[in-house]
């Protein structure tokens, strides 16, 4: 009897050492930095899954990463409100005064409010954010938990406001962009001849930037059946070029490929490709960096928001050039005029060819990322690897975006005069977002 009762108060113990018969053990807390990086990681994840091409995707970005800033800035008071400077946003929500926040969770909540309306699998957002929800509840008093949660949905609500008058609803009731067969005009590309992506797209509201049309480009070279015209000469360029590609051409070209949904053909057989689109391993390279410069959560969500509307503004600036030129693509020109079976390294997404819009936004975000890490910020881009299974190291951000830029021209489709043009304006957005807004007191 004595040693049944032994053994009885021996089991009691171990169920008090492990918090109690049947109790769960407690969540642990991450840093707030580390959940930032997770909620923008599975984001991009859903933007890969519902394949949205790389402007709305930009859009995505934009208010969501914005949303998260504005919620989370208050961890430290030097840092001004963002939204409050940019074009057709209301006065940002502030919160309680002498109030607990745990502003992490609140900046999350915000992010995913943004999130569910601006994206399609909501159902995969929810289950990741129930696991985040559940570890904050887990570590704070339900009256914090509660202001937090409410606080970031305000933010969240605030920031979806804006995002209902920037032009996006009207743009997908517009009918298909089909081109044209005029001398030097776009028209659906081999191999599948998709319709024209996003043509309104420059009609969209800029965050930063005044107007789409703020940093004009000069006009293409115009057509001619010369062939020692440069309209001619430029074809034969990137047609002379294909044949003579070095390995690391090759892979530069593929590196930033970039292009959201491939189609790859075997035969009668056809596949798809899925990878983050060009915006997306921008995204990839501002995670990079704050986890390289160690900054805390503010910071990070800072420049995630900050990468955000340079490429998003940037993208409405490059369409609408596309769009006013409609210029015609290498590969129809080429297969017109010089070989009939020739494709380019990659494959020609399907809308205008001037300018290169990867030049473009990938040079106004590294502006944005330089002046916030520093020239000759040297990183290991690993951006890329889990879909593609490459990476490449990089000296600076101006290093990797002029490298974007010729890529265009050595996967075959771009010109060069194209790809320089659109770096250029690229350049000047990114310049003029970081010279108009305040980021500090």
């Amino acid at each position: 009897m004595i040693r049944t009762l032994k053994v009885i108060a021996a089991a009691f113990t171990i169920c008090l050492m492990m918090a109690g018969c049947g109790g769960k053990q407690k969540i642990k807390l991450k840093s707030d930095a580390d959940v930032l990086h997770e909620n923008v990681d599975e984001l991009t994840q859903v933007i890969i899954y519902d394949v949205f091409s790389p402007p709305v995707a930009s859009r995505i970005y934009g208010y969501t990463t914005l949303a998260a800033y504005e919620a989370i800035r208050f961890q430290n008071p030097k840092y001004n409100s963002i939204a409050n400077q940019l074009k057709g946003f209301k006065t940002m929500p502030v919160p309680e005064k002498d109030a607990k926040y745990n502003y992490a969770l609140a900046a999350t909540k915000a992010f995913f409010t943004v999130a569910h309306k601006v994206t399609f699998s909501v159902d995969t957002l929810k289950r990741y954010e129930d696991k985040v929800f559940a570890m904050y509840k887990d570590n704070l008093d339900e009256a914090t938990f509660a202001r937090s949660m409410a606080f970031g949905d305000t933010v969240g609500k605030a920031i979806l406001a804006r995002a209902k008058f920037d032009n996006y609803a009207k743009t997908r009731g517009k009918p298909r962009f089909l081109g044209s067969h005029d001398n030097g005009k776009w028209r659906p590309t081999a191999p599948d001849y998709l319709d024209g992506v996003e043509f309104c797209w420059g009609t969209m509201e800029t965050f930063a930037v005044k107007s789409s049309s703020d940093f004009p480009l000069p006009p293409p070279p115009p057509y001619s059946d010369d062939k020692n015209s440069t309209y001619f000469k430029q074809n034969l360029d990137v047609y002379e070029q294909s044949k003579k590609l070095t390995k690391e051409q090759i892979e530069i070209a593929k590196f930033w490929d970039d292009n959201p949904f491939v189609i790859q053909h075997n035969g009668h057989m056809m596949f798809v490709n899925k990878k983050i689109t060009p915006g997306g391993h921008w995204i990839g390279i501002t995670a990079i960096a704050c986890k390289k410069a160690k900054a805390d959560a503010a910071k990070t969500a800072q420049a995630y928001a900050m990468t955000a509307i340079a490429l998003y503004d940037a993208f409405i600036c490059g369409w609408q050039v596309k769009y006013t030129t409609e210029y015609i693509r290498p590969v129809t020109v080429i297969n017109d005029k010089i070989d009939p079976k020739w494709l380019p390294l990659l494959q020609t997404p399907p809308f205008p060819e001037y300018p290169s819009g990867h030049s473009d936004i990938s040079a106004a975000s590294a502006v944005v990322l330089t002046h916030m890490f520093g020239d000759n910020f040297e990183y290991q881009d690993t951006s890329d690897l889990r879909y593609i299974g490459m990476q490449r190291h990089f000296k600076s951000f101006y290093q990797a975006c002029d490298e974007t830029s010729i890529s265009r021209y050595y996967g075959g489709i771009h010109y060069k005069f194209s790809v320089d043009a659109a770096a250029k304006q690229g350049r000047q957005i990114g310049e003029y977002i970081w010279s108009t807004l305040k980021l500090e007191n």
